[in-house]
């Protein structure tokens, strides 16, 4: 019987359903593939010690020390319940002129088998003290401007549209609750 998802760190305990998650979102013809699905290494999707590998350098992505050239500490944490993976979302630390024009604090995706059922909800709301935690007073969170779903999900989390570009709606989400 399932139990309350939530935030977990990325675990290897996770690797059958983290990677047929990632088929799902392959396979997924709605939606284009998500960024975070595309950086995967390669040797995670077939093999343990690759897993293993790509786990740890999610975790040390938390530090400046671990974080790859072109990106920002970030953390990054899975939505499961119990064994299954749910989503993933990713906490920045900090923006880059690049991440305030596209990307934001915080990005969240959600499997598609899995979409529908208030997970993308929970999963920002669940985020929003470790935003508040890292400093982020008003995290900055995007959609496309066509995401209705993601639109709905982040105005629920109390996000007040900022303003619109070619591709996104952008919004400030308070992190400290009101």
């Amino acid at each position: 019987m399932p139990g309350l998802p939530g935030l977990v760190d990325p675990s290897e305990r996770l690797r059958p359903s983290f990677l047929a998650a990632v088929a799902e979102f392959r396979a997924d013809r709605d939606f284009p593939v998500p960024w975070f699905v595309q950086d995967v290494d390669p040797e995670a999707l077939t093999g343990r010690a690759g897993f293993a590998a790509y786990v740890a350098r999610l975790l040390g992505e938390r530090t400046e020390a671990g974080v790859r050239d072109g990106f920002v500490p970030m953390t990054t944490l899975w939505w499961a319940d119990g064994e299954r993976f749910l989503g993933r979302l990713a906490v920045r630390h900090r923006l880059t002129p690049a991440l305030e024009r596209l990307g934001g604090h915080i990005g969240y995706d959600v499997r598609p088998g899995a979409r529908r059922r208030g997970h993308a909800t929970a999963m920002l709301a669940a985020a929003l003290p470790i935003a508040r935690r890292l400093g982020v007073t008003s995290a900055l969170v995007m959609c496309d401007r066509t995401n209705t779903a993601s639109r709905r999900v982040i105005e629920a989390n109390g996000g007040r549209l900022l303003d619109l570009t070619d591709r996104k709606r952008r919004y400030l989400v308070p992190t400290d609750p009101a």
